[in-house]
């Protein structure tokens, strides 16, 4: 296994990164598995382990806490995320100091640790002043209850404003962020990555395999395969939804480069991934042993430069055609009436 910096932190994390929503009720709900999957990922060298207190409502670092008991602990920068709700309160949720101090708490509680490597906001929250997070993540750090912050899914614009604020108003600032990226997404190529860069940040991206997309088990002509994904979230993985006609067709022309160079779909997803000079690592996210033995190999893997053209001429630059994993869409695509003038 191979080591990258984040950032400029100094810290150096594993060139895959382990992620853990599938462990627990949305994915793999037997906890003894899920932890020898976490420790056989750990034994293959990977050091960076990412879950949020949202992953079946804690159950997902319940399952991490028990999982790194004892002295493994110690070699592992652990993150975790907080933002979505975690009750029916109204303020059991978002980006408030109010929330950020209740919630690291519930976050050290099932993580059984005294601290958070890497602590991230998981969507940004426009009614909520960026000072205001930051303010709030910087006194975690002066606690000691928190070593880093960093933000997932933040719009280019949103990465800068933190950068600013946390400049001018002395505060801790996003020393990473999480995007999502893979072949079928690229959006975040075209500001995301390089305002990254700019800021010496570190970028950690999930859904490399775009939900199981570039996994080769959905093919033009076959039946759709059944999994907790599927159920979950059926309209992504229908294949009788034109809107997935682009994809597939997408995949199958992925999936016969990957031939050709010899390899598999899924490590030729990932090498892609780990190609940008602006990624620190990706996260993968098995929910079986074997999953995980399928990924965990590209860590190694250097694909050509005439082997990432050819990938560019299949899916271009900047492009995303899986829109599942766009990422955060702001309220002005989401609410009709920030797009619109008041009629008299």
């Amino acid at each position: 296994m191979q080591y990258r910096m984040l950032g400029a932190t100094g810290v150096q994390i594993s060139r895959l990164g382990l992620g853990t929503m599938m462990f627990g009720a949305w994915g793999n709900p037997d906890h003894d598995e899920s932890i020898r999957i976490i420790h056989a990922a750990l034994d293959a060298g990977i050091n960076f382990v990412d879950t949020a207190d949202m992953y079946s409502q804690g159950e997902s670092e319940e399952i991490v806490g028990k999982a790194l008991q004892g002295a493994r602990r110690d070699a592992i920068v652990l993150a975790t995320k907080l933002h979505n709700p975690m009750g029916p309160d109204v303020n059991a949720r978002g980006n408030s100091r109010r929330w950020i101090m209740r919630a690291v708490e519930g976050s050290l509680r099932r993580l059984r640790t005294d601290h958070i490597d890497l602590y991230q906001v998981h969507r940004p929250e426009p009614g909520t002043d960026i000072d205001e997070t930051l303010g709030a993540l910087t006194d975690l750090v002066r606690q000691g209850k928190i070593r880093y912050a960093g933000s997932s899914a933040f719009p280019a614009h949103q990465i800068v404003e933190a950068q600013w604020t946390a400049e001018r108003r002395g505060r801790e600032r996003f020393v990473s962020e999480q995007p999502p990226y893979s072949i079928l997404a690229r959006g975040i190529e075209a500001d995301v990555l390089p305002v990254a860069e700019r800021y010496a940040m570190g970028t950690i991206t999930w859904s490399p395999l775009a939900g199981g997309w570039l996994t080769g088990r959905y093919r033009i002509g076959a039946d759709a395969p059944g999994n907790s994904r599927a159920a979950w979230m059926p309209a992504r993985y229908d294949l009788t939804n034109p809107e997935n006609a682009i994809k597939l067709e997408a995949v199958e022309a992925l999936a016969g480069l990957a031939d050709s160079a010899g390899m598999s779909l899924i490590h030729l997803a990932l090498g892609f991934v780990l190609a940008h000079r602006g990624v620190t690592a990706p996260l993968i996210g098995p929910r079986t042993m074997e999953q995980l033995q399928s990924q965990v190999g590209a860590a190694d893997l250097v694909l050509e430069d005439d082997l990432l053209d050819r990938i560019d001429d299949i899916v271009p630059p900047g492009r995303t055609i899986d829109t599942d994993d766009a990422g955060y869409l702001p309220p002005a695509l989401t609410d009709a009436t920030l797009r619109r003038r008041p009629q008299r």
